[in-house]
Order: C-alpha cells, then sequence, then structure tokens
C-alpha cells in the first residue's frame, strides 16, 4: 500500500470545501442506496487512502449498486468487469495485438486502465486472473512484455465476493486480500430500511438507471487530491501510533489466531484512522478513529487456527477482544 501522506502535491484549497465535496458525495449515493453508510463511508476512506476495498454479502444487498453509485456520483472514469471462470489475466490488463498496418505489436488497454475499477465476484475467477491484479493494485502500473504502462490517478479497485456460496468460487490467497485496503460486510437490511428500499421500487426506481434516480457527480479528480492533501496534514501523537503498533502486535500473540496483522496492516490502520479523523472534522487522531476502522481494516489480514473456527470463533470477535484488552492512550 502506498502511504497517504504523500499524495499532497500542489494542495492550494481550504480543507472545509474539500471535506463538504465528499459529504456530498456520501449524499449521493445514500440516493441509490439505502442504510448501507458504514460502507459508503468505508469506500470515501479507500478513496482518500489511495486504497482498494473488498465488499462481501450475500446476493441482492446492493454490493454492485453500491459501487455504480460511488462511480456516478464521481466525474471519474469506470469500468466493470465480471469475474468468470474463463476469464484470462489479459481480458483485465490488456495485450499486445499485432497490427497489420504497421507491422509490429502494439499494446491494448485492458478495463483495468480506469479510475475505478468494479470486479465483480473476484472469487469466481481462477488465481492466475485473480493474481493479474496484483501489480495494479499495489505499483498502480500494469507490466506487459517487460514495459510498463502506469494506470490513471485516482484509481481505486471495489471487488465484490459472495460469502455463502462456494461451488465454482476460489477463495482469495493471503497476498492478494492483503492488498484491499479494507474489507466491508454488507449486512440485510433492517426491517424499515428494506420497506424503504421496496417504496422507492414502487415509486419506480430503476437500478440500472442511477441518472433517473438524481445522482449526479458531485466530486472529482481535484476534489479528491485537496481532500488527501487535507488528510496527510492531520496530526498522529506517539502515543496514537504506539496504540496501532500494540494493537497489531496483540493480534500476533493470539492463540486463536494462526496469522497475525503485518506491518502493512499497522499502516493501513494509521491510514484509515487518520482519514476518518479528517472526515468527522477534526486535525488530529484519537483512540476512537483506531477503533471504529480496526474491524475493516484489520479483519481480512489474520487467519484463524482451525481449531477456533470449529468453535465458531470469527476474526471479528478476535479483533474485538483484542481492542477491550490493549491499553488506550489517554
Amino acid at each position: 500500500m502506498m502511504d497517504p501522506t504523500t499524495d499532497n502535491a500542489g494542495y492550494t484549497g481550504d480543507p472545509d470545501t474539500a471535506r463538504a465535496s465528499l459529504e456530498a458525495l456520501r449524499a449521493e449515493i445514500a440516493k441509490a442506496v439505502v442504510g448501507q453508510d458504514p460502507a459508503v463511508t468505508g469506500l470515501v476512506v479507500a478513496l482518500l487512502c489511495r486504497g482498494h476495498v473488498l465488499l462481501e454479502g450475500v446476493p441482492g444487498v446492493a454490493k454492485t449498486l453500491l459501487v455504480r453509485a460511488l462511480a456516478s456520483a464521481l466525474d471519474l472514469g469506470t469500468k466493470r468487469v465480471q469475474f468468470t471462470p474463463d476469464l484470462m489475466p489479459s481480458d483485465v490488463t490488456g495485450s499486445l495485438v499485432y497490427d497489420a498496418r504497421t507491422a509490429a505489436f502494439s499494446f491494448q488497454p485492458g478495463p483495468v486502465f480506469t479510475n475505478l475499477l468494479l470486479a465483480d465476484e473476484i472469487n469466481r475467477t481462477p488465481p492466475k486472473t485473480q493474481s493479474s491484479l496484483l501489480e495494479a493494485m499495489e505499483e498502480r502500473q500494469v507490466t506487459v512484455d517487460g514495459t510498463p504502462h502506469p494506470l490513471p490517478e485516482p484509481f481505486l479497485v471495489a471487488a465484490t465476493q459472495n460469502p455463502v456460496e462456494y461451488e465454482g468460487t476460489y477463495p482469495l490467497p493471503e497476498a492478494q486480500l492483503d492488498r484491499f485496503l479494507l474489507k466491508l460486510t454488507i449486512p440485510l437490511p433492517s426491517r424499515q430500511d428494506e420497506i424503504d428500499v421496496l417504496t422507492r421500487h414502487a415509486e419506480g426506481f430503476d437500478p440500472r438507471d442511477l441518472r433517473a434516480a438524481g445522482v449526479r457527480p458531485v466530486a472529482n479528480a481535484a476534489d479528491l487530491q485537496n481532500a488527501r492533501a487535507a488528510v496527510a496534514k492531520t496530526t498522529v501523537s506517539p502515543d496514537i501510533t504506539a496504540y496501532v503498533v500494540d494493537i497489531c502486535r496483540a493480534t500476533r500473540e493470539s492463540p486463536s489466531l494462526a496469522l497475525g496483522v503485518s506491518p502493512r496492516g499497522a499502516t493501513a490502520l494509521l491510514a484509515t484512522s487518520r482519514a476518518w479523523a479528517w472526515l468527522t472534522g477534526r486535525d488530529y487522531v484519537i483512540p476512537d478513529d483506531v477503533k471504529a476502522l480496526a474491524l475493516p481494516t484489520l479483519r481480512h489480514r489474520v487467519q484463524l487456527r482451525p481449531e477456533a473456527e470449529m468453535e465458531g470463533v470469527t476474526a471479528d470477535s478476535v479483533i474485538t477482544a483484542i481492542l477491550a484488552h490493549v491499553p488506550v492512550p489517554r
């Protein structure tokens, strides 16, 4: 993961204006998606941190609609790839194509060359194709025949997967999971939220036509750059840095976990906490910011021991217990 604090070149905007543009983005998404505020916030945090997001939920909880609404509310390029068992790496990254007119090969960019890539049902494609995204997500480039091709900026991968249907799926390996800044779980809606969803549909809402639903672009690349630069000015005290490290080190010592959080995960937690602090209107990070982002930032970076998994222990429950025991700085 790249350090978001390095992305502050050329910032001249007012931090309140930058924050307002991101708040407007959340409001536009809410026009299409009901009751998924934590997931919406997670996507905004990922944009601020130059990270990627894995959305997990059962079919029909608006995972794809959520990302499409984000794309519609941003004045940025977006493409969608439906991941299938026969999808090849070149179908994502692009390939060399022979041009008979010039008698030479030229690079034909794939759908990954966009600002916002929706990787729909990413666990339905074999690991070979999954891994084709590794370089793009980490290095922001694609290398073909030894030649690197930079991706546009900003660049975000929003991938979706179904946690309950395992037939015909390929679980993401740890190296791939670690490239995602956040793993957001999309729950079933509450009774009132589900009533609101049905009411919207009864009134003519068409999820395939977000423009008709009133979703309009309210933020662009310049707004995002200004917001990122403002986040980079958010103060992190030594006590908060130590608190993040203590949480991540505690996962490595947990008897329920075979694999704890790496230093990359600690860096990710610090970055997301910083972005959340700025979004809530502060220019400094407090322990509650760390606690708020710990689950989505760390849950996919730990691996349960088989015996703990058989006893019904979950990654979320282990991290929650660690948060309750690690001393909180004053």
